[in-house]
């Protein structure tokens, strides 16, 4: 158990900005292990991000609050994932060989590409998650409750697709510089298991109180299918800024998805 702690809290301290007891290090043993605990994490910052907007809502428009619960998840991961996700647009956007695209990714300075991805990213996040919200409070009885698991299950769906690429591709940096290099070395049954439970759940218990919201599984990992395709035909493999880029990319398909399936479906 004690050992299990540990993993969860260097998954924690790797994914988050939430403060970890002292002890913790990023040793590449237990980055490892901490795979398993990675879609977990989607848990607490959906809730932190739920308990954001609920809080803003009491005082502000909904379209406001769920800005403010943005900027919280933001926050909460130091833009872990967002950064990863400008730098893909940087890479792939500006570079047309595997060394430009690896070069330019590795990049702490963002471009123009970067710049006008994370702008129509947070703008798609706004408009879709405010919508879904909107709907669920106008014809849903148990509207809390099931917006709850719709933050938590954007969260956590969205990196079991990013963290599941791991599992089925290789590693495309020849050096030690990418900041995912630490959990691409090896994995068990546990991670992969672990990924999948923590991953799924908060959405499966959605899909339980209706159930054609399990379809939105589908274009989820549609999505990650096609990301991976593109990032091996290009680089060969996937870098920690290409897990990052999954992730976003795929909380804004879930979202978009869920939307569609309660409007047309």
């Amino acid at each position: 158990m004690k050992k299990e702690l540990h993993i969860f809290f260097t998954c924690l301290m790797f994914y988050t900005r939430i403060p970890c007891p002292k002890n913790i290090t990023h040793h590449p043993d237990y980055l490892n292990k901490a795979t398993r605990y990675f879609p977990f994490i989607g848990w607490i910052v959906g809730s932190i991000s739920f308990l954001a907007y609920s809080l803003f809502a009491q005082f502000l428009y909904t379209e406001t609050a769920v800005i403010c619960s943005i900027v919280i998840s933001v926050l909460t991961t130091g833009a872990f994932h967002e950064d990863g996700f400008a730098d893909v647009c940087d890479g792939f956007g500006g570079g047309w060989t595997k060394e430009k695209i690896l070069l330019i990714m590795k990049d702490s300075a963002i471009g123009a590409y970067g710049a006008i991805g994370l702008v129509l990213l947070f703008l798609l996040k706004f408009r879709l998650l405010s919508e879904s919200i909107l709907l669920f409070q106008v014809y849903d009885s148990m509207a809390v409750f099931k917006i709850f698991l719709l933050f938590i299950s954007a969260h956590s769906i969205s990196r079991l697709a990013a963290i599941s690429i791991i599992f089925t591709h290789e590693y495309a940096r020849e050096d030690a510089s990418s900041k995912s290099k630490p959990i691409a070395k090896q994995y068990t049954w546990k991670e992969v298991f672990g990924s999948f439970f923590f991953g799924l759940i908060p959405f499966i218990v959605l899909s339980y109180f209706d159930y054609k919201l399990i379809l939105a599984v589908i274009p989820v990992f549609i999505t990650r299918y096609f990301l991976t395709r593109y990032f091996q035909k290009w680089i060969g493999g996937y870098t920690g800024d290409c897990l990052g880029a999954t992730q976003q990319v795929c909380e804004v398909v879930f979202y978009l998805s869920i939307l569609f399936l309660w409007k047309f479906i």
